[in-house]
């Protein structure tokens, strides 16, 4: 068996990864970030889904078991 015509998609063992600059998630263009209108509204209608499947998923799992 000949294996050195090897094309499989390894990277070289030298690889060193590039220097990515770390995003400051702090602060967005020197002030202060804090949670959107739109952060909230999402946050509640994941919770409402949750909060509303919960009784049928519990109902099911007492059917089924």
């Amino acid at each position: 068996m000949d294996i050195s015509y090897n094309q499989a998609a390894i990277a070289p063992q030298d690889f060193v990864a590039q220097d990515i600059p770390a995003q400051d998630f702090a602060t967005r263009n020197g002030a202060a970030q804090g949670f959107t209108t739109e952060d909230i509204l999402w946050s509640l209608g994941i919770w409402s889904v949750i909060l509303t499947f919960s009784p049928v998923i519990a109902f099911y799992m007492l059917m089924v078991a």
